[in-house]
């Protein structure tokens, strides 16, 4: 049998977007892309471990959204070359 974890965290509600409170910062302040890539990298790694996603299935959509993304943008932009 499982037992209860307990939390610590506070639920900010619409008060903020912070996910985590902040911790003390030892060393170099990450700006917000990096923050949220270690967020998103952390989740992610999770829901694998957890088996709720598949990290090859997750890698190819992700392959094909970002191809995708790229695509609609390199045809935006030569469209408004033109």
């Amino acid at each position: 049998m499982r037992s209860k974890r307990t939390s610590n965290h506070k639920d900010h509600g619409a008060e903020g977007d912070d996910l985590v409170e902040p911790k003390k910062i030892t060393g170099k302040e990450l700006n917000e892309i990096e923050e949220l890539s270690a967020r998103l990298t952390t989740l992610v790694e999770m829901l694998d471990e957890k088996g709720i996603l598949e990290m090859k299935e997750y890698r190819r959509i992700v392959a094909m959204r970002l191809h995708e993304i790229s695509k609609a943008s390199a045809f935006n932009e030569l469209d408004t070359e033109l």
